[in-house]
């Protein structure tokens, strides 16, 4: 018998969602039976797989071991061992820095050294994050940006956090903006509209200027901030939020981001596309949760690489 004190970071899921997480050689439809049969119990009850679980809640499984096998025995956060680039961090949440070439999540290649498993082994080593103490929580990412991108990732480091944060980013109460450094030389300020469609063997997206089968709205406001040498430093506020958006879309108007091979026709000495997610506005104007101390706070990035090497008296 195997039995679970349930914490605050597991408190308001549902039982048999948290037993999915929790054990996940635990096939959905035996986790089902064993609720029914009660080799499954809640508080020494039966109960239904849609009860809520509430912190210090005790559940008692007497089922077969080989289904015990825990969420936290995978462990590639140890195998990293590095820590990663905060700008901020609080009891909620990590605003990571990203550097380009770094993966959010592990990928195809299988390297353990991603950006979650950095801020993972961030939380155990600083004791705010204990996965023993945790049966289905661990840090995890609200946001993602592309591994040839830089910039800043959003991390929650408890569930409430990360429920929240979520929403706010579903609502779009926050504002994310990007430098980039293109060719030519775009007018001052505009925006652009078009229709993305991922192409998903590809890898990459395509652009039209009117809707077609498949394809989401995408808007983006940009800024031109400095021009020189035929090369221009923008920054680009994402009304919408779709796979590649920026790139395709500024390669679209004329303007490829320097270094992108994908929707450029350049092979330059840059390893990546001169993008970077440098500033987050949390505006919070529809939202009331434990989050909103975060409300009207900026944050920012102020060494961006290609802006420093191109423009390096430029104030943004």
């Amino acid at each position: 018998m195997k039995s679970i004190t349930i914490g605050k970071n597991d408190a308001g899921q549902r039982l048999d969602r948290f037993l999915l997480k929790a054990f996940p050689a635990l096939p959905s439809g035996m986790c089902a039976k064993f609720i029914r049969t009660k080799a499954i119990k809640l508080n020494g009850k039966r109960a239904e797989g849609n009860t809520r679980l509430a912190e210090g809640d005790e559940i008692s499984l007497y089922i077969q071991d080989r289904f015990l096998t825990t969420a936290g025995d995978k462990d590639d956060y140890l195998v990293s061992g590095k820590l990663p680039n905060i700008l901020y961090e609080d009891d909620h949440i990590i605003l990571a820095v990203k550097e380009a070439g770094l993966s959010v999540h592990e990928d195809e290649t299988k390297n353990p050294d991603t950006l979650i498993n950095r801020i993972k082994y961030h939380c155990l080593t600083t004791g705010s994050w204990n996965p023993d103490a945790e049966a289905s929580f661990s840090p995890a990412l609200c946001n993602r940006i592309d591994r040839n991108t830089g910039g800043i990732v959003i991390a929650a480091k408890t569930a409430e956090a990360l429920r929240d944060m979520n929403e706010i980013i579903r609502i779009r109460d926050i504002d994310k903006y990007y430098l980039c450094l293109v060719h030519g030389v775009p007018n001052e300020k505009g925006t652009l509209k078009g229709y993305l469609k991922k192409l998903e063997d590809e890898n990459r997206v395509i652009v039209r200027d009117k809707p077609f089968e498949g394809a989401k709205t995408a808007i983006t406001e940009y800024r031109r901030l400095a021009t020189k040498n035929g090369l221009s430093l923008c920054e680009c506020h994402l009304i919408t939020g779709r796979t590649h958006q920026i790139r395709a879309q500024m390669a679209h108007a004329g303007f490829p981001l320097f270094g992108d091979g994908k929707y450029g026709t350049e092979r330059s000495r840059r390893k990546h596309q001169a993008l970077f997610s440098y500033k987050l506005v949390f505006t919070l104007s529809n939202y009331d949760g434990v989050l909103s101390y975060l409300k009207g706070k900026v944050f920012t990035v102020n060494n961006v690489d290609f802006a420093g090497e191109y423009f390096p008296d430029m104030k943004y």
